[in-house]
């Protein structure tokens, strides 16, 4: 093993289940479902009561924030909107460094995202970033550059209308990235997955990823994410009309479903809600207010028009991604609706209306409690249940697209203008 490998399992071995439980390593924390296992997070707060910390920061992002021990990492861009960051903030509030990975920063739709939208990922020893425009790299937690490389060195050239924003997978030794763009002739589109050695950066696989669809369809948002229960598991990747099943040992394709299109083929259903998974249940959603689509993870081959498509719900979250927790599903979609699914049936249990509009981020669960935190910086805090039980509602009157990170009984968010911590 090598050196960085046996200090990863020595940080891993000393902190055992407490780092898992209470850290939040990578976008929808530990387990990539977007649930906490923070037993004692804050309900209530302003933007003067409540908060342990407000850091300014640089420049706008959309990135999550992650968590480990006593540091958060998060990305950038700088104060001229042109240089890309990578911090280490304390849990005190004070930057313990920063390193520019990048320049070049591209703006998306204005104000609605940039280069610094992929949310990093840790194991507790290392941490690693990625950049909308294609640039990778593994840094250790005092800043020193381990490797960097820039993929469209290595993969090809980034065809994606706002940039490469899908987040990167961390599992083990391995980091997984869904390159999922192009143009053109579907038959020789550069689409593709990839698995990389986390100590060095070296490809161990990659895998194509074919598609009919095309023009906008073409590019996807959505980030790469495991199904693992007692008997199988593998990659999930969304995007190009499919949601795929890729073996972890080479990549190569389990199963494909499609049925994420209306029954006219709309060429703007671009993805980027991401799906969410629970033993026995895969939930995939797609875009612009149309189906979702509820997979049993046991097919083989194009699953499309089989059994193991247990049940479809319209209309679906556009862009912030689904939760699944004690047999129901959670959808937050973009204009502050919350909708509560049976998880066998899809039957809906209720619908309700919160704060906000163009919302972006993704729902959490933590301590009986889901936390939906929208664009104008509202976070709404209701009871995990069949029923709508509303418990507060939060304003930190900035606005936000990154999703929140819990951690330590505290809660992370991400403005546009700065890093809040929530609670003591």
């Amino acid at each position: 093993m090598n050196r960085l490998g046996l200090a990863t399992l020595a940080c891993c071995v000393l902190l055992g289940g407490v780092a898992q439980g209470e850290n939040w390593p990578q976008w929808r924390g530990a387990k990539h479902d977007g649930i906490s296992a923070d037993k004692s997070p804050p309900t209530k707060w302003t933007a003067s009561d409540g908060v342990a910390w407000r850091l300014k920061m640089p420049g706008r992002a959309g990135a999550t924030p992650i968590v480990w021990d006593d540091k958060i990492f998060l990305t950038s861009v700088a104060e001229d909107n042109d240089k890309l960051l990578l911090f280490c903030v304390g849990t005190d509030g004070k930057i313990r460094w920063q390193k520019q990975m990048s320049q070049g920063n591209k703006d998306a739709r204005v104000n609605e995202g940039n280069s610094a939208s992929p949310s990093p990922v840790t194991d507790g020893k290392h941490v690693w970033a990625f950049l909308a425009n294609g640039v990778l790299g593994c840094y250790d937690f005092e800043g020193n550059e381990v490797w960097k490389f820039d993929v469209q060195d290595r993969y090809g050239k980034l065809i994606i209308q706002f940039g490469m924003t899908s987040s990167p997978l961390l599992d083990g030794d391995r980091l997984y990235l869904q390159l999922i763009h192009g143009e053109g002739d579907p038959k020789t589109r550069e689409a593709k997955i990839v698995c990389l050695d986390k100590a060095t950066g070296k490809e161990l696989w990659k895998a194509e990823r074919p598609s009919e669809g095309y023009a906008e369809n073409e590019h996807s948002y959505a980030s790469p994410t495991l199904y693992r229960d007692d008997k199988r598991e593998f990659l999930l990747t969304h995007g190009a009309d499919y949601i795929v099943a890729h073996d972890l040992k080479d990549g190569h394709e389990l199963w494909r479903s499609g049925g994420l299109q209306p029954d006219k083929y709309d060429p703007t259903l671009r993805l980027v809600a991401s799906p969410v998974c629970a033993p026995g249940l895969i939930i995939a959603p797609s875009a612009k207010g149309g189906r979702l689509i509820a997979l049993s993870p046991e097919g083989s081959g194009d699953i499309t028009k089989t059994p193991f498509k247990l049940w479809e719900y319209t209309p679906t979250p556009d862009v912030p991604s689904p939760l699944i927790h004690d047999g129901l599903v959670y959808l937050y979609r973009e204009n502050g609706v919350l909708v509560v699914l049976d998880a066998k049936t899809g039957k809906k249990q209720y619908e309700q209306r919160t704060p906000g509009e163009n919302n972006r981020a993704s729902p959490v669960y933590a301590d009986g409690k889901i936390y939906l935190l929208s664009r104008n910086g509202i976070t709404t805090v209701v009871k995990a249940g069949p029923k709508y039980e509303e418990i507060s509602q939060n304003a930190l009157e900035e606005i936000t697209t990154a999703s929140p990170a819990f951690a330590n009984g505290r809660i992370y968010i991400r403005t546009y203008e700065a890093l809040w911590a929530i609670g003591k």
